[in-house]
């Protein structure tokens, strides 16, 4: 990569179409690829409106519509059969697909555990983890290999997650976890007709391959939390685990029970480390294909000390570093789309919604919104130094009641890797293959594009 290249450079993305999909080329794309099943209209438009199967479809694009359904009337719309179908498996009945007084009652139990001021113990785990990969990538560096950084972020971001979760029991069941989310991942995560057609009461032949998987997932689980409960208890609180086993309801004082335990475990590992790791490829690729904005970036962290001790102080200092984190996420959005099943008639910004409308709210084509963006195609990760960006118009981890609990832990931790990484190692593209997002369950680089890594001098 010729390091001459300009910092603000245009990210190659998919072939846009200028006209409407019909619905089963609509299937095709959420299938395939779900960043193109929108035209260009959807880019400049408040509201795109469809049709299919006597259901409309909407894409909304308005903050205030989006305000009105993420916010002020979020209990009128329900996850979709497709999204329960699919993730239920691994997440079980835990704070992402639980709705009305379970999820509330589930959220004021965990929201604690993931404070801010919990974080300092949780960015012990982050620093170790990162440490120890920086110092196999500093070995691999030296030989003048390349090296495929989608993989190597996914597995530190998995040991990240499991760290912070089970910090007494990685050793023994790493690997385990690590072969159960990438089988789950490549084999039966992705969405099927049948899955985005049929109500999930309705099995299908893939359903059963799930519910198979899901008792082997449920084993696996249980034997770490066997494990834990048998070891003495930490004090102060070691990880995670330790937080969720003591937290109560504030209003009963309820304790989960072991099955929901279970369920919010599963669901705070696996929402958790596939997103940031892939903030964490987009990243870099940004970086190494922006020269300037990676000296910049290398600039600010020259100097800081990323010890398990020190990082917390340090975090203050990465102003570059989380812009251009955000800027990642902003061009990159891991859930590239939310989508929900109106229950009752309602009216969004003057959009009238028929009950059983198929809502959907896209991140990636909101924070690529011509009216909402300046030069929205463009990496400029200085868009995030000026002021906070409109309410609604950037939501990589969702909005309203229902935001990501885990948004300031994976921000946390997608800046404090890419310090570390960008202070050891000059990044650069090792060909000069288009790298194109795709997007099924979450916004995926089409191949895992090969990268060098100089230590830096």
């Amino acid at each position: 990569m010729n390091m001459d290249t300009p910092s603000f450079f245009t990210p190659p993305v998919p072939p846009v179409s200028d006209t409407d999909r019909g619905l089963f080329r609509f299937f095709a794309a959420v299938r395939s690829n779900g960043l193109q099943i929108w035209p260009r209209r959807a880019y400049e438009q408040d509201v795109l409106v469809n049709s299919g199967f006597g259901r409309k479809r909407f894409l909304l694009n308005s903050p205030k519509a989006i305000h009105r359904v993420l916010v002020e009337n979020p209990s009128n719309y329900a996850r979709t059969p497709a999204t329960i179908r699919i993730l239920r498996p691994v997440t079980g009945d835990g704070l992402l697909l639980s709705e009305g007084e379970d999820w509330r009652h589930q959220r004021k139990i965990i929201a604690p555990a993931l404070a801010p001021r919990v974080m300092p113990m949780l960015v012990r785990h982050m620093i170790g983890a990162a440490q120890e990969t920086i110092a196999r990538l500093a070995a691999t560096a030296e030989t003048g290999e390349s090296v495929d950084l989608l993989s190597l972020m996914q597995l530190l971001a998995l040991e990240i997650a499991a760290r912070s979760m089970f910090s007494l029991e990685m050793h023994r069941h790493g690997a385990a976890l690590r072969r159960m989310i990438a089988q789950f991942a490549q084999e039966l995560g992705r969405p099927y007709f049948f899955d985005l057609v049929l109500p999930a009461a309705i099995p299908t032949l893939r359903d059963l391959r799930r519910l198979m998987f899901r008792r082997r997932w449920i084993a696996l689980m249980d034997e770490i939390i066997a494990g834990r409960l048998n070891a003495p208890p930490g004090d102060p609180p070691r990880d995670l685990f330790d937080m969720l086993l003591a937290a109560r309801d504030p209003d009963t004082g309820a304790a989960f029970s072991r099955a929901q335990l279970r369920d919010q475990i599963a669901t705070l590992i696996v929402a958790g480390h596939e997103t940031t790791a892939l903030t964490l490829f987009w990243s870099a690729y940004l970086l190494a294909c922006a020269p300037s904005a990676q000296k910049r970036v290398a600039d600010e962290v020259r100097a800081l000390n990323f010890t398990a001790e020190a990082a917390n102080t340090a975090l203050t200092d990465l102003v570059h570093t989380r812009a251009v984190v955000n800027e990642a996420l902003r061009l990159y959005p891991p859930a590239f789309a939310l989508a929900r099943i109106a229950r009752q008639r309602d009216n969004a910004d003057g959009i009238d919604i028929p009950p059983g409308s198929l809502i959907m709210i896209s991140p990636w084509v909101l924070h690529r919104h011509v009216r909402l963006w300046e030069r929205p195609e463009v990496f400029m990760p200085s868009r995030f130094l000026r002021e906070e960006p409109p309410r609604f118009s950037f939501m990589p981890f969702g909005a309203g009641p229902r935001v990501c609990i885990g948004a300031q832990f994976a921000l946390t931790e997608a800046s404090l890797v890419l310090a570390m990484l960008i202070q050891r190692f000059e990044i650069a593209l090792a060909d000069d293959r288009p790298v194109l997002p795709v997007a099924v369950i979450t916004t995926q680089p089409d191949h895992p594009a090969p990268f060098w890594l100089r230590p830096r001098r």
